[in-house]
């Protein structure tokens, strides 16, 4: 494991400032809290609705992680350091990644790079593998449904 240095802590602690900001407050808890997938043709139909709010803060939060993964990926970033705090990115995966083959039918390369990042590692893997079976408990109890 490398050490990290001062600058990725610079680095980690801006990507939070943006995480914070209202507009990506807002949507971020759309697609954590609001948008409950249940197929491809609900992820694909949000992806395809432009001009909505909707669509606005899908694409921004996919936008980011996106580019905070661009960032380790690139060197820029420490990749344990940023993983420490990518919680939200694994969940955030978990829960629209089942649903991509449609949108990839007309954008392959939706959602690649996060693809890549979380199976780069088996820990990721098993990251992604718990929310899941956490977004399947919700799931379950927002359609009135026991786990």
């Amino acid at each position: 494991m490398a050490k990290a240095t001062v600058e990725d802590a610079q680095l980690i602690l801006r990507l939070y400032e943006l995480r914070t900001e209202t507009i990506m407050r807002k949507a971020r808890a759309f697609i954590v809290g609001e948008f409950w997938p249940q197929s491809a043709d609900d992820l694909a139909n949000l992806v395809a609705s432009f001009g909505t709010q909707e669509n606005a803060y899908l694409r921004q939060v996919l936008g980011y992680w996106d580019m905070a993964v661009s960032f380790v990926a690139r060197g820029a970033l420490s990749e344990e350091l940023f993983a420490d705090s990518a919680g939200e990115l694994f969940f955030t995966y978990a829960k629209l990644f089942p649903h991509v083959s449609k949108v990839r039918e007309g954008s392959p390369n939706f959602m690649r790079r996060l693809e890549e990042f979380v199976n780069s590692s088996k820990d990721y893997q098993e990251r992604v593998a718990t929310a899941t079976k956490n977004i399947a408990r919700v799931s379950a109890a927002r359609a009135g449904k026991p786990s």
